[in-house]
């Protein structure tokens, strides 16, 4: 079996494991809110969806 002929550096190790990254995908912002969403939903903070209303929004008010 093969073995390094030398050892693999902190700095080397490193930057090949920089690709290893998990990306998002299908994220966006709401153009309403701003809030993070998936693509292609009703936002969850205020209930819009394609520049319309589609849901009532939350109330920051909490009843009893």
């Amino acid at each position: 079996m093969a073995v390094p002929f030398r050892r693999t550096s902190k700095t080397s190790k490193r930057m090949r494991r920089t690709h290893y990254k998990l990306n998002v995908t299908g994220v966006t912002t709401c153009p309403n809110c701003g809030a993070m969403i998936k693509s292609h939903t009703i936002c969850p903070q205020c209930g819009y969806y394609d520049g319309k209303q589609v849901l009532k929004g939350k109330s920051s008010k909490k009843t009893k």
